[in-house]
């Protein structure tokens, strides 16, 4: 896997203060996307262990809520394969930080047995984050209002009482 960036002490992709990840490769295409440049697989730097290890130092640091996952797309499948040692090794080592992961596909269909980004590692990253922001960045229903997503379609859900309750769970953030 590539990756884009890595940006540090983030405000706006999540609550809080945040490391983001911005992973390569989406094939989405979003007409409007922020960062069209990231649907390339090759794009940017390779990820590799001494970047995970990075990532995790930074994130130790006190004043950082958490973790945020976002691209090009994460739930690409070559990306949710390296992407999952990273989630273990944060619920491991930092269990009182969040994790949050955008997607362009949807939570209920895309990522679900049977769906079209569903793998076997699908569940345990699912299982391990908190908040996902799902579903493709639409310009014609783009609002720079909205609280930490672009466009009216894109929801914010509560992954755990999702996964509990067995339907999507909406987080309060989404107001």
């Amino acid at each position: 896997m590539h990756f884009g960036q890595i940006m540090l002490a983030d405000s706006a992709n999540g609550e809080g203060i945040r490391v983001s990840l911005f992973v390569s490769g989406c094939t989405n295409a979003c007409l409007g996307c922020f960062q069209p440049e990231t649907w390339d697989f090759n794009f940017g730097q390779i990820y590799d262990e001494s970047v995970e290890d990075g990532i995790i130092e930074e994130c130790k640091k006190p004043y950082y809520s958490g973790l945020t996952i976002l691209g090009g797309e994460p739930f690409e499948i070559p990306n949710q394969k390296a992407l999952i040692p990273l989630i273990r090794k944060f619920r491991k080592k930092l269990p009182g930080k969040t994790i949050w992961m955008y997607t362009g596909f949807t939570y209920d269909t895309d990522l679900f047995p049977g769906g079209k980004r569903y793998c076997e590692v699908t569940d345990e990253i699912l299982d391990n984050i908190d908040i996902l922001v799902d579903g493709k960045f639409v310009l014609a229903l783009k609002n720079i209002s909205l609280n930490f997503r672009g466009s009216e379609n894109q929801r914010i859900i509560d992954v755990k009482a999702s996964r509990k309750a067995g339907k999507v769970i909406l987080s309060p953030l989404n107001n």
